[in-house]
C-alpha cells in the first residue's frame, strides 16, 4: 500500500514538474530571427545573429521576469521560404516578435502574417523605403537607400563630380538609390547620361562596367546589396577604371566593413554614404566593436550587425515598458518614438512612419593600424527617410 503511495504521489509529483517546466517554456519571450544564413547574403545572416547574441550577452536573457529566446531560422534569401518559417514561427511556436529579414522581397512576404497576428516586424538589414507601408506592425532599425543616397547627391557637384552614371541590382533597394540619388544630382545641377540595372541573382559586372568604361563619366555611383561590394571593387580595378579617371562612388553597401580588408588598396579613396561605420569614433563604438570582435574572431562588424544590435534594443526595451506583459499591440507602441545613443550615433524610431531616423555620414576609404576602414569627414544629422513625404 505504502509502495503505491509512493509511486502515486512520484508520478503527481512529476507531472507538476513537468506542468511547471511547460508553464515556464510557454512564458519565454520569443524572437524568431529569420536571416539568410546560406546563399548570396549569407555574410548579412552572419552579422546579424552575431550581434543579437552580443546583445544577449551584455544585456542578459530576462526581461521584466521573461525568459528571451532567440529562434535563428535561415530563409535563404528566397520570399517563399520566409514567408513560410513566418507562419511556423507565428502558429507553432508562438513567437512574440518576428525579426531580421536580409533583403526586400523577404520582408514584404512577411508583412501580412505581422498584420494578421499582430505580430511587431522588426526589420533588421531589408532596406527599401516601402517596407514600413506593407504592414503597421513593422518597425525598422537599419536604415533606408534614400537616406544614404541623397547625401552622395549633394556631396558630389560640390566636389568635381558632375557627371555619374548609375549602377545598381535590379530590386527595390536599389531602384531607390537609383531614383534619389539621380533625382538630387540633376536637381544640383549634375548629369546622369545612363542608369543601368543588375540582376539580383548571379550578377555579371563586367559588360555594365565596360559600357561606364566607355562612357568616360566623372564617377560611377553605386548599389549592390551586403555582401556583393567585393566583386563589384575587383571587377572595377582589373578593368583600370580608376586609372582612366572615373571615380568609385556609392552607398555604405559598397565599401562593406565586412569584406573591406578584403578588397586592397584599390579601395583607398573610395568616397560613400552611410549611416555606421566600425571606425565611427564614438566611446560607444569603440566598445560595442571591441565587445564584437572578441566574440566573434576575425570578423569586423558592419552596418548589418548594428540593425541587429539596435533591433534587439528596441525590443528588449519594449518588453521592459510593457513590464514584461505586452501583446502585440503594447510592443509596437512602446518601440515607437525610442530614441537612444547607439554605437552608430544618435537615432530614434519616428513614432509616425516607424521607420529609423539617424545621421548619415560621408565617409573616404583610408588606411588606420594597417587596416582599410570608412572614416567619416562629414555628417547630416537626424535623417529621416526621403522616400516618405
Amino acid at each position: 500500500m505504502q509502495k503505491r503511495y509512493f509511486l502515486h504521489a512520484t508520478a503527481l509529483a512529476v507531472l507538476a514538474l513537468s506542468a511547471t517546466y511547460s508553464i515556464a517554456q510557454n512564458n519565454n519571450f520569443k524572437i524568431g530571427l529569420i536571416l539568410p544564413m546560406t546563399g548570396q547574403q549569407a555574410s548579412t545572416g552572419r552579422q546579424i545573429e552575431a550581434a543579437a547574441k552580443l546583445y544577449m550577452a551584455q544585456n542578459g536573457d530576462t526581461v521584466a521576469g521573461r525568459k528571451v529566446e532567440l529562434i535563428v531560422k535561415d530563409d535563404t534569401s528566397i520570399p517563399d521560404v520566409t514567408k513560410r518559417i513566418a507562419q511556423e514561427l507565428v502558429v507553432n511556436d508562438k513567437v512574440n516578435v518576428l525579426a531580421g529579414f536580409g533583403i526586400t522581397p523577404s520582408a514584404l512576404a512577411t508583412a501580412p502574417i505581422a498584420t494578421q497576428s499582430k505580430t511587431p516586424q522588426v526589420v533588421m538589414a531589408a532596406a527599401t523605403s516601402s517596407i514600413t507601408l506593407a504592414s503597421p506592425y513593422i518597425v525598422r532599425t537599419s536604415f533606408t537607400l534614400p537616406q544614404a543616397s541623397v547625401a552622395l547627391a549633394d556631396w558630389a557637384p560640390k566636389n568635381g563630380i558632375k557627371t555619374v552614371v548609375t549602377l545598381v541590382s535590379d530590386y527595390g533597394p536599389g531602384i531607390d538609390a537609383e531614383k534619389f540619388f539621380k533625382e538630387r544630382l540633376l536637381f544640383n545641377g549634375g548629369q546622369v547620361p545612363e542608369s543601368l540595372r543588375v540582376p539580383l541573382r548571379n550578377p555579371d559586372f563586367a559588360p555594365f562596367l565596360q559600357k561606364v568604361r566607355d562612357l568616360k563619366p566623372d564617377a560611377l555611383f553605386v548599389f549592390v546589396p551586403s555582401g556583393a561590394g567585393a566583386a563589384v571593387m575587383k571587377q572595377f580595378l582589373e578593368r583600370g577604371m580608376d586609372k582612366a579617371g572615373i571615380k568609385l562612388i556609392g552607398t555604405g553597401d559598397v565599401t562593406d566593413d565586412d569584406q573591406l580588408n578584403g578588397m586592397g588598396d584599390g579601395a583607398l579613396g573610395v568616397v560613400t554614404s552611410h549611416h555606421y561605420s566600425a571606425a565611427h569614433p564614438s566611446a560607444v563604438n569603440k566598445k560595442f566593436v571591441e565587445a564584437f570582435q572578441k566574440a566573434n574572431p576575425g570578423m569586423r562588424p558592419n552596418f548589418m550587425a548594428m540593425g541587429g544590435y539596435d533591433g534587439m534594443r528596441v525590443i528588449y526595451e519594449a518588453l521592459r515598458a510593457t513590464k514584461g506583459k505586452g501583446n502585440g499591440d503594447e510592443l509596437l507602441a512602446a518601440m515607437k518614438g525610442q530614441i537612444f545613443e547607439s554605437p552608430r550615433g544618435p537615432m530614434f524610431i519616428d513614432a509616425q512612419t516607424r521607420d529609423v531616423v539617424q545621421n548619415i555620414y560621408l565617409r573616404k576609404v583610408e588606411k588606420k593600424d594597417g587596416q582599410l576602414y570608412n572614416i567619416e569627414f562629414d555628417v547630416i544629422k537626424d535623417v529621416k527617410d526621403p522616400g516618405k513625404k
